[in-house]
């Protein structure tokens, strides 16, 4: 058993798409688009095998999330670059950008060389070795 996939709710799919494309090799599937439900969607798919569906929709009002805040469920999305040498580089190449870096580069206690950073819509990622 695994995964098959992961969902995210953004306001913008190209921005979505080119964030999770230019900094952790995603390659993006075909759009989908269900005009009577109000619907869109693309599937990218990452070197492991992991996806991530990003959809979009007008006929749902979604919440709000307060950016970057801690909540009850999915709470981060965790990938793995290989090295520390990887993490500090692309949590530096993510800041100068002018995505934001909540935390890190670090060791945690738990063994993890880590850094967590926000993606375009606040969700939280940690990139980790």
């Amino acid at each position: 058993m695994r995964i098959e996939h992961v969902a995210l709710w953004t306001e913008d799919i190209g921005r979505c798409v080119d964030f999770y494309q230019t900094y952790f090799d995603a390659v993006a599937g075909d759009r989908y688009t269900n005009p009577a439900k109000g619907f869109e969607s693309c599937f990218l798919s990452f070197g492991s095998g992991a996806r991530l569906e990003v959809m979009k929709t007008t006929s749902l009002s979604l919440q709000q999330q307060v950016v970057g805040t801690q909540r009850m469920g999915l709470t981060h999305l965790a990938f793995s670059v290989g090295s520390k040498t990887q993490v500090d580089a692309l949590t530096q190449r993510l800041q100068q950008d002018g995505y934001a870096v909540l935390d890190g580069p670090r060791q945690t206690g738990d063994g993890y060389h880590e850094s967590v950073v926000l993606d375009p819509d606040g969700n939280r990622i940690e990139v980790t070795v």
